[in-house]
């Protein structure tokens, strides 16, 4: 089956309620509109009216329309994500009520099922948008897809390479737990994680398309101890970030200047919007335990250290000296 009818099977399946509240592109009518341009340059070949490298009809439904539809399925994606892993972390007397609503009713299925449905939107929408960008390519003998990638990555709205889908994979893996057994849950059937050489996450797809996500701070190069995300993407431990921001553990990563850049692709303004990783933390100290216990430790010692030099700093400041 080709994707075209794959992707409107899945917008008017059984999920086609859920989808109801999302935004979705529409490949079928950008495919049209490709279908017709391709005509256009067949029919004025002899005037070279339509032989250049791009087209107008095309570059305003695709690079206007298409970043639109990209930007709202990836604050979609965000929103539906952001609630979801905070009704399964939460704190505080927020867990209690979470808990105590839960003696009535048994939540575990819902969260389930609306994990599986997030994982099926933002794949089918990426794939569709891969896809779409490729056949433009194609028909306009271009590079324009392939950089119109490039300018969703840049700008935060690659589907997925979104943290949050790092996250929801960590969601997934984190309801197979000791109460779980040693049967995968449905969710956690399209990822899996190994840290036995080098951590990473992965994260399996329509199409035979598979992702890999490493989970390897690029500055101490160990495996991700209290990860942060910036807004660029990029993942780091806590401590790493605060070190390459220049402000204090006890402070976080938010804490950090607008002018802070990031320590792999030095993009600034990354800091204040900063996620706390809180599923894969969760999940990394499962399947890493002595690992993480020793991390915890030297954590803890380079809190005391840096609280000990910020105080005798002060004391200095003050007595003169």
């Amino acid at each position: 089956m080709k994707f075209g009818d794959t992707f409107m099977e899945y917008l008017h399946g059984d999920q086609e309620w859920f989808l109801d509240k999302c935004s979705h592109v529409e490949y079928k009518r950008l495919k049209k509109v490709l279908k017709s341009c391709r005509t256009c340059r067949l029919n004025n070949s002899y005037t070279n009216e339509c032989e250049c490298k791009s087209c107008p009809l095309c570059d305003q439904l695709f690079f206007t329309e298409l970043m639109r539809e990209a930007t709202d399925i990836a604050g979609c994606f965000s929103t539906r994500v952001r609630h979801l892993l905070h009704l399964h972390v939460a704190s505080g007397i927020e867990r209690y009520l979470v808990r105590f609503c839960q003696c009535f009713k048994n939540e575990q299925p819902t969260m389930i099922q609306e994990g599986r449905l997030l994982i099926e939107y933002v794949t089918m929408n990426a794939i569709a948008i891969r896809k779409i960008l490729k056949k433009y390519d194609k028909v306009h003998s271009s590079v324009n897809g392939k950089k119109f990638k490039l300018k969703m990555r840049a700008e935060q709205l690659e589907l997925l390479q979104s943290p949050l889908l790092v996250e929801l994979g960590a969601f997934c893996l984190n309801f197979k737990g000791p109460d779980s057994g040693n049967h995968p849950t449905e969710l956690s059937t399209h990822f899996s994680v190994d840290v036995d050489v080098t951590p990473t996450m992965t994260l399996m797809l329509p199409h035979s398309i598979k992702i890999e996500y490493d989970l390897t701070c690029p500055i101490c190069l160990e495996t991700l101890f209290d990860p942060y995300a910036l807004s660029c993407g990029h993942l780091f431990c806590k401590s790493c970030a605060c070190l390459a921001a220049s402000v204090m553990i006890c402070d976080g990563p938010k804490a950090a200047s607008q002018e802070s850049k990031c320590a792999v692709c030095r993009e600034t303004g990354v800091y204040p919007k900063a996620l706390h990783m809180v599923e894969l933390d969760m999940l990394l100290k499962r399947r890493c335990r002595e690992y993480w216990k020793e991390r915890v430790v030297e954590e803890r010692a380079k809190v005391l250290k840096q609280t000990k030099d910020f105080l005798d700093s002060q004391t200095r400041f003050v007595v003169g000296y």
